[in-house]
């Protein structure tokens, strides 16, 4: 077998707003802010070739630095050459603002979006300054059409339904040479996807999928109708039997997911893991 080429790794695994969240005392909130350890960044994944000595992000989040940080101790000699963006939600691009002329000031950096997200960048300030000084370059993406990020790496993106008040929504697929993933940390619900998830899951290596609820009363003082994501049990029992590693990410900070306990267990059950920053996966 020849020399692993083509890598996944796992940046964040919380919903937009991270762990601890501003203004809230919860008890992971809380445990967070005593202990670092338990801080969780927010949802992203890394993608490296090696043998081309490049590597992408899968969103440029809140905790970009860190992020960015551990891509390179991941894959030192491989550039970030590129970011691929899900969606105009606050967990997802604001990090883009650390490739502009007051941080990184990186030159037309490849960044893939939806022909929507990308014109959300150009028209709205201080986005548009990026593409104005050339910090980025916006290419946009189709959905279910493949790019090719390098000889040993494409993605395609795929629309999922989720709240559109800036931009549509992509999932994304990832293929190396031997081993495909599907990335999808934001949807509203299944039942609203024009493709069936165990479906689609079968063939894939690695899944990872939103988690965002593990049940309908975790923000009771917040109408859950306006916010809507599939409750992880949904989940689990659409995946259930499939015969690859499912990873659950996008976890909101209420969430009993985030420690050991009785909920973590009745997944295992499922053959589902609640993702690890620092996990990674061999592509091919």
């Amino acid at each position: 077998m020849g020399a692993t080429v083509v890598e996944a790794i796992l940046l964040g695994t919380a919903q937009d707003a991270g762990v601890p969240q501003a203004g809230c005392d919860c008890s992971n909130c809380s445990r967070a802010r005593r202990d670092p350890a338990q801080r969780r960044f927010t949802a992203c994944l890394g993608l490296v070739d090696r043998e081309a000595g490049q590597s992408w992000l899968v969103d440029a989040t809140p905790d970009f630095r860190e992020q960015q940080h551990i891509l390179h101790q991941f894959a030192a000699d491989c550039a970030l050459a590129g970011i691929l963006l899900t969606h105009a939600h606050i967990g997802h691009y604001p990090g883009l603002l650390h490739i502009g002329h007051e941080a990184m000031n990186a030159h037309r950096l490849p960044v893939y979006a939806s022909e929507r997200m990308a014109e959300f960048l150009r028209g709205n300030a201080p986005w548009s300054q990026l593409v104005e000084y050339e910090n980025i370059e916006l290419r946009s993406l189709t959905s279910g059409v493949e790019s090719v990020l390098s000889p040993n790496l494409s993605v395609v993106p795929v629309s999922v339904p989720h709240r559109q008040e800036f931009s549509d929504t992509f999932a994304f697929v990832a293929r190396g040479a031997q081993r495909r993933l599907f990335y999808c940390p934001d949807i509203d619900d299944w039942e609203l996807w024009e493709h069936d998830l165990q479906d689609f899951a079968i063939g894939m290596d690695v899944v990872f999928v939103d988690a965002t609820f593990y049940n309908a009363n975790e923000l009771p003082q917040r109408d859950m109708d306006r916010i809507g994501h599939p409750l992880v049990m949904d989940t689990a029992e659409r995946l259930m039997g499939l015969d690859c590693q499912v990873r659950l990410v996008h976890l909101n900070h209420t969430s009993p997911l985030f420690t050991p306990g009785p909920e973590r267990e009745l997944l295992r059950e499922y053959g589902i893991e609640v993702g690890r920053r620092g996990e990674h996966w061999v592509l091919g």
